[in-house]
């Protein structure tokens, strides 16, 4: 597993439904490097805490293989690595194979698995339709939250080297699972 992109964004106001909402989910592929801090991405726009950024959700990751998946199911739109949320778009991500608690050695940082994604109305804005909360719900494409245990630098071509792995726990695919329910 290897990064293939690095993302950030920057605070947006959407129009929906009349309410402005405010968020950071559009990010956008850069160049170089991104530092990973103990609660959040340096330079990327963290809204709203409660759901986003914090010890629990300092970095957020999803596959790219995924992306294929959701490029059949929105073919008008253009899916560029970020579009997700994600401030790391990595190769061969797994959710069935990455278990909570697990530990990775990510260019100067080590990282520690923590949670899956839970998909919010902000997704829908991107998407242009909330049924895409529901698809996302019935996938097991939830992506990956992290903790930095050791804050640094992450840049494209970086892997994802295993330091730790904590088997005995549940995979992010069978958390994800019970937060279905």
């Amino acid at each position: 597993m290897k990064v293939v992109s690095v993302n950030i964004g920057e605070k947006r106001s959407i129009n929906y439904k009349g309410k402005i909402i405010e968020t950071g989910i559009f990010k956008n592929p850069i160049e170089g490097a991104i530092f990973l801090g103990e609660t959040d991405v340096e330079n990327d726009a963290v809204i709203d805490r409660r759901y986003h950024g914090g010890i629990e959700k300092a970095v957020y990751a999803y596959s790219e293989n995924h992306y294929r998946y959701w490029r059949e199911l929105y073919p008008n739109i253009d899916l560029h690595f970020g579009l997700m949320g994600e401030n790391l778009t990595i190769s061969n991500l797994e959710e069935t194979e990455i278990y909570v608690g697990s530990q990775y050695k990510l260019g100067e940082t080590i990282i520690e698995v923590t949670k899956p994604r839970e998909p919010c109305i902000k997704l829908g804005l991107v998407f242009g339709t909330q049924k895409i909360l529901k698809q996302f719900w019935n996938s097991t494409k939830s992506g990956v939250y992290f903790k930095v245990l050791q804050t640094g630098k992450v840049q494209v071509g970086d892997q994802l080297i295993l330091l730790k792995l904590a088997n005995n726990s549940s995979t992010i695919a069978e958390v994800y699972e019970t937060k279905k329910k």
